[in-house]
């Protein structure tokens, strides 16, 4: 499968994409945290690019195979800690919203305001839906696995 098309990115469209980075990466939270969320949102979306890059980048990082190849699997598991496993369980049902899955309850972002400070649950918040933004347009244009950006 090929992508479907290949266009520089407007330089608008960088210099926000860039911002957001930089609010991401200056929220306050482990990189290695941001890591499993992009991690776990990408394989949601089956998005074969994100999951090679976050692979790529969490290594280089210092992450630990066990811990990036059972993310898929992380409730049954003992790799992540609690506060670990509330940000993948937000990660999961802001992910998951369509067709009448029930998103983000009051039970699962009471157990991620139990870990995370309000500054530190936006950056998660925005984490995700950078994510989901990178994992819909790759979808849409079959962008293919092999890239680190």
């Amino acid at each position: 499968m090929e992508a479907r098309m290949t266009s520089p990115a407007d330089p608008d469209v960088t210099t926000a994409i860039q911002h957001l980075y930089k609010a991401i990466h200056t929220g306050g939270l482990d990189p290695h945290l941001l890591a499993l969320i992009h991690l776990r949102t990408s394989q949601i979306n089956g998005c074969s690019p994100c999951v090679f890059a976050s692979i790529e980048a969490a290594t280089k990082a210092g992450e630990t195979p066990e811990r990036l190849h059972n993310v898929v699997a992380w409730r049954d598991t003992p790799f992540y800690t609690e506060q670990e496993r509330a940000a993948l369980a937000l990660t999961e049902a802001a992910t998951r919203i369509q067709d009448g899955a029930p998103g983000v309850t009051d039970d699962i972002w009471d157990a991620a305001a139990d870990h995370f400070t309000e500054k530190e649950l936006g950056t998660i918040i925005l984490e995700i839906a950078t994510t989901n933004f990178f994992n819909r347009i790759n979808r849409t244009l079959r962008e293919q696995a092999g890239k680190t950006w």
